[in-house]
């Protein structure tokens, strides 16, 4: 969205914030569909609007999100996300902001499964130019750490030429994951982070 301000660098203080798979549903709301209220985003997400409230609040604290005085009453307080993106590097930070990145991903990934769940109901009811082109593609690559980082930042590159492209007059929002992780079994767990 035009209006929103540059990516963010997620800190302790904000991965903390996001460490809950709600507020980053909440989050990604307002940054693919723009301004909100706590009743819209509690019928979107089927919670109660306190709840959805709360997590607004919560955002809002963190600088995630702020306040969009141009809509609503005086009865409606509609949100809107502050950043586009949010950035976080799991290797990057002291040992604090690390294990803090920890409860963050995992959040992320709760919040993934929630949005792929939703995209499955749609699935059979998608107009066919968008059933064609959708995918859903999963592989198994045997690589060390050093290619997962080099295969993330080739990925990541082609990303940010689309994401930096003007937007297409016919374009929708289109959630594209890339997730690399080991096979679930297959590296020996070492327990916290340092």
């Amino acid at each position: 969205m035009d209006d929103q301000g540059p990516d963010i660098r997620l800190d302790t203080a904000t991965l903390r914030v996001l460490a809950h798979p709600v507020r980053l549903t909440v989050l990604n709301l307002l940054r693919e569909r723009g301004p909100a209220t706590a009743t819209g985003i509690a019928a979107e997400l089927g919670i109660n609007p306190g709840a959805a409230s709360y997590h607004l609040r919560r955002l809002a604290a963190g600088g995630l999100i702020v306040e969009d005085a141009d809509l609503g009453t005086g009865r409606d307080r509609w949100w809107r996300a502050a950043h586009r993106q949010s950035i976080h590097d799991p290797s990057a930070g002291p040992a604090e902001q690390r294990a803090a990145g920890r409860s963050y991903t995992h959040a992320l990934v709760l919040s993934r499964i929630e949005q792929l769940r939703r995209a499955a109901e749609e699935v059979p009811l998608l107009p066919p130019e968008w059933a064609d082109v959708s995918t859903y593609g999963d592989f198994t690559l045997t690589l060390a750490p050093a290619e997962v980082a080099r295969l993330r930042a080739e990925l990541f590159d082609v990303i940010r030429r689309y994401r930096d492209a003007p937007a297409s007059a016919a374009g929708v929002p289109v959630s594209v994951q890339v997730q690399a992780f080991p096979v679930p079994g297959t590296v020996p767990l070492g327990g916290a982070p340092e």
